[in-house]
């Protein structure tokens, strides 16, 4: 089984994709560290973000198991991935390496923009994860200020913002939900709440799956 969890910047799909994997036993995949992982590559070699050659190569040569989650957090980090995952070449290098991970026998969880409409449409399971930008960019501030990055809310909630128009309106697999997606709005829960919500439409979603 294939659950694809899809939502904007701060919306809480990566802590639901983490907790139905471990709640169902199905391996996860948080796919905006791979475009994290290539933007921190650029970043890296002193490349500029803007640079669609250099982005794809390094989306090309990118290795799950190198990838170091404690330096792909953060909001420059963010910002950063949505840069590089404006060009098309980039997400074309990354969809068969999300795809294999889709396919494991144990079954998958992947969040990300477009893992329901692009990279996984077959998923038994579509869920969009969203919330309002101000309640998003309370929760980026809060997480931040516990990483001990001194930000004024003010200024994420703008980068949240800049980040929903560039993921939505870019040409390439935009931010959006699929049409058979079932919608969770966070704004008013809390994790908790969230979880139990996300695993209940897990559950309702298998029960109109064909037998076997």
């Amino acid at each position: 089984m294939i659950i694809a969890i899809d939502g904007p910047a701060a919306s809480g799909k990566g802590t639901l994709g983490k907790r139905l994997a471990e709640h169902f036993g199905f391996a996860h995949l948080d796919t905006g560290l791979l475009y994290r992982g290539v933007a921190r590559a650029l970043l890296d070699a002193g490349l500029p973000l803007e640079d669609a050659a250099s982005a794809t190569r390094a989306a090309e040569a990118l290795d799950l198991a190198g990838l170091d989650e404690d330096r792909l957090r953060g909001a420059e980090m963010g910002e950063a991935a949505s840069v590089v995952a404006a060009f098309p070449d980039v997400r074309a290098a990354l969809v068969e390496l999300q795809r294999r991970f889709a396919r494991r026998p144990e079954g998958a969880v992947l969040d990300g923009r477009d893992i329901g409409t692009a990279i996984c449409p077959e998923a038994e399971v579509k869920i969009f994860v969203t919330a309002s930008p101000e309640e998003r960019a309370a929760r980026r501030h809060r997480e931040l200020l516990r990483r001990g990055e001194d930000v004024a809310y003010e200024t994420v909630l703008a980068d949240i913002r800049r980040r929903d128009a560039r993921d939505s309106g870019r040409a390439s697999a935009p931010l959006k939900a699929a049409e058979d997606a079932r919608l969770l709005d966070t704004t008013a829960l809390d994790i908790e709440a969230a979880f139990r919500a996300a695993v209940s439409l897990v559950e309702n979603a298998k029960a109109t799956l064909p037998a076997g």
